[in-house]
């Protein structure tokens, strides 16, 4: 005998939690995309008792109910932006800096994808990697003053 199908559940809105609001609230008055382990330090002196793995956890929670963006940084561990709006991000290669870049995706570009895989984009984020101007200016220097 096959048994009834399960009812299945509503997802289950978290509760808010005071570390987690704390997070939120530092994130937002930051606009330098911090990493877990800053976003930590940070936080410690106004919460001294504050594991890393709290951070983390609430982290992973602000960034599943759409609060928080997780940034892909080149060589380094993921980084957080409370804005949330659309736009892009610029990384630099070599000090690792993201910076907010505003603008538009390509023209056509979600359509293209649904045209060309059959996959549908519910927002488009872009990362361009490069050199910020400040370290293509040190990158600059140090060429012109090695031997050749």
């Amino acid at each position: 005998m096959r048994s009834p199908p399960r009812a299945t559940a509503a997802p289950t809105r978290r509760n808010r939690s005071r570390q987690r609001d704390r997070v939120l609230a530092w994130l937002r008055a930051t606009d330098s995309h911090p990493s877990t382990a800053q976003i930590h330090q940070g936080l410690l002196p106004g919460m001294p008792a504050l594991s890393l793995g709290t951070v983390y956890r609430n982290l992973a929670v602000l960034v599943a109910e759409a609060e928080v963006d997780e940034v892909a940084c080149a060589g380094g561990p993921a980084r957080y932006d409370a804005r949330t709006e659309t736009h892009h991000h610029f990384s630099c290669d070599r000090c690792r800096r993201i910076v907010d870049v505003d603008m538009g995706a390509p023209r056509g570009l979600a359509r293209r994808l649904e045209g060309a895989h059959g996959l549908r984009a519910r927002r488009v984020s872009i990362t361009f990697y490069g050199l910020c101007p400040e370290c293509e200016a040190a990158s600059e220097e140090e060429s012109a003053e090695r031997p050749k």
